[in-house]
């Protein structure tokens, strides 16, 4: 009898070897406490996550009970106090593979979500995530632990972001949601107007909705090149600005000075390289990861620096295109590296 005991415990510890739960802990406190309910509209046809091996053992990554349950419960449990708003999240899209080379693997990780907020007229965009990340089996052999560290990260910066965000004016019904993406870029100003109002822009929404800070003018050095923006006795260096339109032409302010904005078909893009978007984690060495989005070839561009004066190069850049929703690049997937 003993032996058989022990043969089924073992049996069951084997099989929770086989499984690495999703960990929702880390604190996703509203220190607002401005929502009254929160709900989970998990919108994905495959509700199964993916697997990862682990030496010769195959590792299912798994909620502890569902994706519903389990982000509602860990909200509620960081914020008890209610407040007046209905928070929604909207679980697009959760996807774990594992890319096996010769001699090592690359667990990937796809999460899409978004977060709205419910009002009578329908539900309002607030912000959302759209992420790919990559780890490789070089680095650790334990690919499914930290790829779920990571969905646990990017769910909780989803969450501290919506909070600071501000809803969108314009609203969609709840069968809509599912085409949300297409039917609010329809609505954004910037996609359908052919001349560019003039002035500064404060941060992505009003890029994209097209309404530039009122009564500011823009100042130029003896070089031509914008420095600050004027209003009455008012001047802001022009980097404090997400974007700006100068002589018909728009820019966005990057961490080496400016560079000019794009349209196509896909959206709008700036050409740069991971130097200028990124000097500090090339500079020491640190990899980064990218949003969802495929290699795109490049057009030639130019790039201002308020300090150096301008510099125009050839095709050594990457179209990297701004995320409408969130204002954020979406990287190339081999953005940096030499070819």
């Amino acid at each position: 009898m003993k032996k058989i005991f022990f043969f089924l415990l073992f049996t069951i510890l084997s099989f929770a070897q086989e499984t690495e739960t999703i960990n929702l802990s880390k604190s996703i406190k509203d220190r607002e406490n401005s929502i009254k309910n929160f709900t989970v509209i998990d919108q994905r046809e495959n509700k199964e996550i993916g697997t990862v091996m682990y030496h010769k053992d195959e590792v299912k990554i798994v909620f502890a009970n569902d994706a519903n349950k389990d982000i509602t419960d860990w909200f509620y449990k960081y914020n008890p106090v209610r407040g007046n708003n209905d928070l929604v999240l909207l679980l697009e899209k959760l996807n774990v593979s594992e890319d096996k080379k010769e001699k090592y693997s690359i667990g990937k990780l796809e999460l899409r979500a978004s977060i709205f907020i419910k009002k009578d007229d329908g539900y309002h965009y607030v912000y959302r995530k759209d992420t790919i990340a990559t780890i490789s089996s070089r680095t650790t052999p334990y690919l499914a632990q930290s790829l779920v560290r990571k969905v646990t990260l990017i769910f909780t910066d989803l969450f501290k972001s919506s909070y600071d965000g501000k809803p969108w004016e314009f609203s969609i019904s709840e069968n809509d949601l599912p085409n949300y993406t297409s039917l609010l870029k329809d609505k954004l100003d910037i996609f359908k107007t052919t001349e560019l109002k003039e002035g500064v822009y404060k941060d992505y929404y009003s890029f994209f909705t097209h309404n530039p800070e009122p009564k500011y003018t823009l100042l130029t050095n003896d070089k031509g090149i914008v420095t600050k923006a004027i209003k009455g006795e008012e001047k802001d260096a022009i980097r404090h600005f997400y974007a700006f339109v100068h002589n018909g032409i728009p820019y966005k302010n990057i961490p080496v000075g400016y560079t000019e904005i794009f349209k196509d078909e896909k959206g709008l893009f700036i050409e740069a390289t991971k130097a200028e978007l990124f000097p500090e984690t090339t500079a020491s060495g640190v990899s980064i990861g990218f949003a969802a989005g495929g290699l795109i070839g490049g057009v030639i561009g130019a790039v201002v620096d308020a300090g150096f004066g301008s510099k125009k190069r050839i095709n050594n850049g990457s179209h990297v295109y701004i995320d409408p929703f969130t204002g954020e690049y979406i990287l190339p997937e081999n953005f940096g590296k030499s070819k």
